[in-house]
This record gives structure tokens, sequence and C-alpha cells, in this order.
């Protein structure tokens, strides 16, 4: 059974940071890309990152770049982003996703 559990999530004021982790069981994980994803309220899914198997090539949102950061841990078959800098209009439910399993999404809630 795959199953995506992100942590992480919560509550930060703008210009803050926050942490997400993706921990994957259930499937090949080394071999993955692994991608996060965001949904705010009334608005559609948005890529945010990915991450290439061996962690060697990365893409981030023009949003986001310079201020996100996604890594992975093979050895603990789980993957990171690690958000600076947040903006108000960022507060969503952040998901991550591996062959187009979903985890159930950590919510980021960012106060102005």
């Amino acid at each position: 059974q795959v199953q995506l559990a992100e942590s992480g999530g919560g509550l930060v004021q703008a210009g803050g940071s926050l942490r997400l982790s993706c921990a994957v069981s259930g499937l090949t994980f080394s071999t993955a890309v692994m991608k996060w994803f965001r949904q705010a309220p009334g608005k559609e899914r948005e890529f945010v990152a990915s991450i290439s198997w061996n962690g060697g090539t990365t893409y981030g949102a023009d949003s986001v770049k310079g201020r996100f950061t996604i890594s992975r841990d093979n050895n603990k078959n789980t993957v990171y982003l690690q958000m600076n800098s947040l903006h108000a209009e960022e507060a969503a439910v952040y998901c991550c996703d591996a062959y187009s399993y979903w985890g159930r999404g950590a919510q980021v809630t960012v106060s102005s």
C-alpha cells in the first residue's frame, strides 16, 4: 500500500519559515521523481518544486525561486520542502507527489 504522509505545516507569520516533510512508503522511493504542489481555497493546484531521484536536479516555480528549497533523503524515504520568507498568499495545503500518488497534505497558514 502506497502512503505519503506530509508533516511540518502550521501557522507562521509573513516572512517566516517552515520545513515540510513527506515520508513515503509502499513504493521505490529512491527512483521516484518527487514533487510538491499546493492548493489554496478556491484556486487550482499549483506546482511548487520537484527533485530528481538522486537529488541532482531540482526545479522550482518562478514564484518560489530563491526562497524555497526541495531536498530528499533516500535513506529515510523522505522529501523535504524548506520554505523561507513566506508570503501571506502562499497559505495553502501543500501535498507531495510520487508517481501520481498523493498525500493528504499539510496545512500552511501565513498570517500577515
